[in-house]
């Protein structure tokens, strides 16, 4: 069972994550030629105080 992870800052609706969660799955499934049921997706929103680019935290 393929496991795809996707952190992000917080800020995306419901229907948004529905649609990138059908979206992740259809491509990797027509890339892998996995079975779509079999394909798993996670959303986490990390704060963007958890989040560094360049050595600075996103969220000062």
């Amino acid at each position: 069972m393929p496991l795809i992870q996707i952190s992000q800052t917080p800020g995306l609706s419901d229907r948004v994550k529905r649609e990138t969660i059908a979206a992740v799955t259809e491509a990797y499934a027509k890339a892998t030629g996995k079975n779509p049921d079999s394909v798993w997706v996670t959303i986490t929103e990390v704060p963007r105080s958890h989040w560094g680019v360049g050595g600075e935290p996103l969220g000062q």
